[in-house]
């Protein structure tokens, strides 16, 4: 496996690869653009160490990888997706965390023959007309986990609930799901600056507005900020939030303000299924962590991608999709499967935050869907 890196973390340094026997359907070439710097790093981070330990394990030496640092900055995305189609010529992209920034590359990418595996963003934009049989998210819908919160919240009998997230599309699309599912009356509802670490006006209205409880999506620094100035606020309500904001890096950078927070994932780490339990371990083993959600869609991913490199070559394009379609390997999350527009059938489940020791975490409390799809299948023209 090639490896470039840029912005590489130190301690990525000194990953190690076993000796790789050569399969039969020939090399295919992987461009990684995702965060690994700034704000968002850690998310990125995350789904790149999930990709390569799944790569790492499957030890197939036709997969050549490239990861470069998106800087969570659309222009700089579109940069790099230029230069590996064009000189790098890869056959394969993933890795982009943020949605505006998977809506500037994806389109242009499978508009030029190439397959994209979204390990996490996945704009409403390309789940209905915008769908191509080329794109396949691996981790969700934007809505999904959304969707699920408001469902979450009607069982719990919330009547007047506050939302916000920032204003961007997985941001709208946040809001978007919740009030599908959602039967209660809205207390507010905003539309934050994307990267905002300030809250105390959203605050100052949320204690203003009457709310009986608060639903939230903001991812990475973001969801810190924000919970850290809500628990010093006073402010008594319970929150529910989609997992972006209280997952494993989020949590122990919040401490002990999110003991108790009930969230919505497709995945957590006490997941009862045998192919859960060892990629924990592993994870764990090889990375001295706790793995995050974004780490098991990054492992998904690649895993997905060489249950498809064992069946078909890459330049055989409708094989390929056809592997892929398939999604015949076995997910963190158990049953897994594509619907018609290349997103995943799922449940969703509800989380509570809990301390375990030292540690911050998460631990499933029950399922919110049951086999979940996506709104927008209809919309998409895909067979």
């Amino acid at each position: 496996m090639k490896l470039r890196y840029l912005a590489i973390v130190p301690a990525m340094a000194a990953f190690a690869l076993p000796a790789m026997a050569q399969s039969d359907n020939g090399p295919v070439r992987v461009g990684m653009i995702t965060t690994l710097s700034g704000g968002g790093a850690g998310l990125g981070i995350d789904v790149r160490d999930g990709f390569l330990l799944a790569v790492k394990q499957a030890g197939n030496a036709n997969l050549e990888l490239v990861i470069e640092d998106d800087q969570r900055k659309p222009d700089i995305a579109v940069q790099l997706a230029d230069r590996m189609i064009q000189s790098d010529n890869v056959d394969v992209l993933t890795g982009i965390i943020w949605s505006n920034l998977a809506m500037a590359v994806v389109p242009s990418a499978v508009a030029q023959g190439k397959f994209y595996l979204s390990p996490n963003a996945g704009p409403s934009a390309l789940a209905g007309r915008g769908c191509n049989a080329n794109y396949f998210n691996v981790a969700w819908q934007n809505d999904n986990l959304h969707e699920a919160a408001g469902a979450y919240s009607n069982d719990a009998g919330y009547q007047n609930t506050f939302i916000m997230a920032p204003n961007y599309p997985a941001g709208i699309d946040a809001l978007t799901g919740f009030k599908r599912f959602y039967q209660g009356e809205l207390s507010g509802e905003l539309l934050t600056k994307l990267g905002q670490t300030d809250y105390a006006s959203e605050i100052a209205q949320i204690r203003a507005s009457g709310a009986d409880s608060v639903f939230f999506f903001l991812p990475g620094g973001m969801g810190i900020s924000f919970l850290k100035q809500y628990a010093d606020s006073g402010i008594d309500l319970p929150v529910v939030g989609p997992a972006f904001s209280f997952d494993q890096g989020i949590l122990q950078a919040v401490g002990a303000a999110a003991l108790g927070v009930i969230n919505t994932s497709q995945w957590n780490k006490d997941l009862e299924n045998a192919a859960n339990a060892a990629f924990v371990e592993s994870f764990q083993a090889e990375y001295g962590r706790l793995p995050s959600l974004y780490a098991s869609q990054g492992f998904d991913t690649a895993n997905l991608l060489l249950s498809a490199m064992d069946v078909a070559p890459v330049s055989d394009m409708d094989a390929f999709q056809a592997a892929l379609k398939a999604a015949d390997f076995d997910s963190v999350r158990g049953d897994f499967a594509f619907a018609s527009n290349n997103h995943p059938i799922q449940n969703i489940y509800v989380r509570e935050v809990v301390q375990e020791g030292d540690i911050f975490t998460n631990r499933l409390i029950g399922v919110a869907m049951e086999n979940r799809s996506n709104a927008y299948v209809e919309a998409c023209n895909l067979p």
